[in-house]
């Protein structure tokens, strides 16, 4: 699958097989992209934990305050990215250019392993919808959870389409 085909087909899955356990191999293979993703000046300013099993359960209950996400309960796998200290370059990148590099970084993770997760064959939806304090108790972390990517096996295939603005609203073309 080239990257288009994954970017064709990549959509939030928000209707997850709870019989269907991700394959070690394959959450390997995604952390593993998502390692080798981009950040500015390399600092990584994010870590990821991998809640399966019980903790996977309770980090679902904290995304779904209000009715949100009520999805998430059977997705067998939650990654909690968490916000990281910059590293002193990006540090003093981010204070004199006024730029959030960590947001950019996190970001760009995220669409790492989405991407990979559907080169892989697996759904994912990234969760912005959290409980911030709730998260952190149960994964043991300091730095602000950022996002929740659920990551497991869509109980059906069928592609949504994809409703986009035209190119011609999103990009401009300057010679």
């Amino acid at each position: 699958m080239n990257f288009t085909e994954i970017a064709k087909s990549r959509q939030s899955c928000r209707s997850y097989n709870p019989e269907r356990m991700v394959e070690k191999e394959k959450l390997d293979i995604i952390l593993e992209s998502a390692r080798l993703s981009p950040s500015a000046c390399n600092g990584q300013p994010y870590h990821i934990t991998v809640c399966k099993n019980e903790a996977a359960e309770k980090v679902a209950k904290a995304v779904q305050g209000m009715g949100m996400n009520k999805f998430a309960k059977d997705a067998p796998i939650m990654l909690v990215i968490s916000e990281m200290p910059y590293v002193k370059s990006a540090a003093l990148g981010a204070k004199i250019k006024g730029n959030d590099y960590r947001s950019i970084d996190i970001g760009i993770l995220a669409a790492y392993i989405t991407a990979e997760a559907t080169a892989q064959g697996l759904g994912t939806c990234i969760l912005g919808w959290l409980d911030d304090k709730k998260i952190r108790e149960i994964c043991g972390i300091e730095g602000a959870v950022r996002l929740v990517i659920t990551i497991g096996y869509p109980k059906n295939d069928n592609l949504r389409e994809k409703k986009r603005k035209d190119m011609d609203s999103i990009v401009k073309v300057i010679e």
